[in-house]
């Protein structure tokens, strides 16, 4: 990195690549290093380290031992099982809200035409649909105009990037989000209030399930030793 980089730009950009790192596992859960082990290899100074490091640990990623340095937070599956709970209920009122308006939601168009697509025009980069799924969801929300339910819901949503995204390594799983994303819209839409809560429920359910049984698989692949040619 640049010696002339600001303080604070190069803070942004030491969180910014250990997330990456958390994300894609290249530190995996209870793992252990240093501020020092950081800063060299960043080719930084200890205070943006220790301003990125912070940072995360405030966000729920890493944990700090005085004197013993820091360690990525180990998956709690109990703690986003809650998460995803309290999830279904704020979306599930949202789509009941979405339902009971006399004229459907113009964001709701918007969706529709990402999600309601032919075969042949939907995208199959794993980063960019599990970023328009999360505004799938989010926007279902922010539709109902109830900033504070808005609010709550993207907090969440933050807590559990590090593991949703997985849910578009497949293929699979790509095909059956657009599927599940039309259904639900189609449903709003119409305001088949009950249908639409009860496919929302099953995506998030299906989608919880294999983002558990990736997560674990990858973490146990990670752990492998590299085996010699």
């Amino acid at each position: 990195m640049r010696a002339k980089t600001r303080p604070d730009s190069l803070a942004e950009q030491i969180y910014a690549q250990l997330k990456a790192d958390i994300f894609e596992f290249r530190l995996l859960p209870g793992d252990r290093f240093s501020e020092g082990e950081v800063a060299e290899r960043m080719r930084a100074s200890r205070t943006p380290v220790r301003q990125a490091l912070y940072r995360l640990e405030k966000e729920g990623y890493l944990a700090v031992y005085f004197r013993s340095g820091w360690q990525v937070k180990p998956f709690d599956f109990a703690y986003f099982e809650e998460l995803y709970d309290v999830r279904i209920v704020l979306e599930l009122a949202a789509v009941s809200r979405l339902c009971a308006m006399d004229e459907p939601n113009p964001m709701l168009q918007a969706l529709q035409a990402t999600w309601q697509v032919q075969a042949r025009e939907r995208l199959q980069d794993a980063q960019v649909v599990s970023a328009l799924d999360e505004r799938f969801h989010c926007t279902l929300v922010e539709a109902t105009g109830n900033r504070e339910m808005a609010r709550m819901h993207y907090a969440i949503t933050e807590q559990i990037r590090i593991i949703r995204r997985l849910d578009f390594t497949q293929a699979s799983r790509i095909a059956a989000t657009y599927e599940e994303h039309g259904q639900i819209l189609a449903a709003i839409v119409q305001r088949q209030g009950d249908q639409a809560q009860q496919l929302l429920k099953r995506h998030i359910e299906l989608s919880k399930q294999a983002v558990r049984e990736i997560t674990l698989h990858r973490l146990h692949m990670a752990r492998q030793p590299d085996l010699p040619s």
